[in-house]
């Protein structure tokens, strides 16, 4: 079998489309041909060798949606059914051991020998196309796979970034779940940040407070749920902090969600909450810069529950995936641009220049 896929070569430089022969299935593997990748955040990050897992040479690609073309043996999607060519399938971005300290007490996220498409595994290692940037992608036997053939084929594409910002999203409110009448506050309006709203709204949350740099997905950030809107090109950190206390009776919000993975903009956030509140970290993907802080001030006298969020499992996938089902149309206009597998650079040009919310490559189009 051969595939076409696109291979990051080297740091800063333009990716390259590249033939691969791929080896047969092994026991419980699956092929599948690629029907969407989502471009995420970090695949910018990698490209430009700010992420130090990434090995070279790469395909990258941790988001994707797929058809089923080849199954080796058994192997069931999540809830037991087994998988059959032709079925339309969502997988979980990372793979674990499931026999590990972590994976037996529901941590799988943080199984140490846990990989992830496109980000683990260089096109050195067999079955040498790890990435979704491919036409055709092999699924490890512990690949959890989704039927996801409930979904209309012209929305396939909107659900690339469930098992990725979705996922991570969910693994947020997985922590702590808010009340209605709790104020919510969320940095940052891309995708995580989007998902972020949805939840919130989701749990019934009455005053979801949204920041961003851009005006586009301040608008974009009401239709996931944003009762109030903060633009950092407008405001300074102080007068944010000012208006968040007016909109929560002087207090500060309820719980802050972090979705820019910037450092500074945990050093704004925490200003941002009550006395007794929540600041959940959920946008660092990659290091981000530090910060000075004060133990005292910032954490014990203030009784705050600060919580970071590393990635995600298949639980959270499932449950992003619900989410993005119900509400599709939202969801939909997160994808702003849908490119042909041969034009990832301009894809990944779009989305640095900022002109690009998401972009789903495709790789058949």
């Amino acid at each position: 079998m051969k595939t076409r896929a696109q291979v990051l070569t080297a740091f800063g430089k333009p990716l390259q489309m590249q033939a691969f022969d791929l080896p047969p299935l092994g026991e419980g593997e699956v092929l599948v041909k690629v029907l969407a990748a989502g471009v995420c955040g970090s695949d910018l990050h990698m490209a430009s060798g700010e992420d130090p897992r990434t090995p070279l040479p790469i395909v990258l690609g941790h988001e994707g949606v797929g058809e089923v073309v080849e199954v080796r043996g058994a192997k069931c999607d999540v809830q037991g059914r087994p998988l059959r060519a032709g079925q339309k399938v969502l997988w979980n971005r990372g793979v674990v051991c499931g026999r590990c300290f972590y994976c037996t007490r529901g941590e799988a996220h943080l199984c140490p020998e846990r990989f992830v498409y496109g980000i683990h595994r260089s096109t050195a290692v067999p079955p040498y196309v790890g990435g979704c940037y491919s036409e055709y992608l092999p699924l490890d036997a512990r690949t959890d796979v989704i039927a996801v053939d409930d979904v209309p084929a012209d929305h396939l594409a909107t659900l690339v970034s469930a098992s990725c910002s979705g996922a991570t999203a969910a693994h947020a409110f997985d922590h702590f779940e808010p009340d209605r009448d709790e104020a919510v506050v969320v940095q940052g309006a891309g995708p995580l940040g989007c998902f972020l709203m949805a939840f919130a709204r989701d749990f019934g949350v009455r005053r979801i407070i949204a920041i961003s740099r851009s005006p586009a997905r301040l608008d974009l950030a009401r239709r996931f749920g944003a009762t109030d809107t903060l633009s950092t090109l407008d405001t300074t950190s102080e007068e944010r902090r000012e208006v968040v206390r007016a909109l929560t009776g002087g207090r500060g919000a309820d719980a802050v969600y972090e979705a820019v993975g910037k450092a500074a903009a945990v050093r704004e956030g925490l200003g941002l909450v009550r006395p007794g509140g929540r600041y959940v970290a959920a946008g660092f993907g990659q290091p981000g810069g530090t910060i000075d802080w004060d133990p005292f001030a910032d954490l014990v006298r203030a009784d705050l529950k600060y919580v970071g969020v590393w990635v995600s499992h298949a639980e959270h996938t499932l449950w992003a995936l619900d989410l993005l089902k119900r509400n599709l149309g939202d969801f939909a206009l997160m994808i702003t641009h849908a490119l042909p597998l041969a034009e990832v650079n301009e894809a990944h040009d779009l989305m640095r220049r900022g002109q690009a919310m998401k972009v789903a490559l495709l790789p058949h189009a």
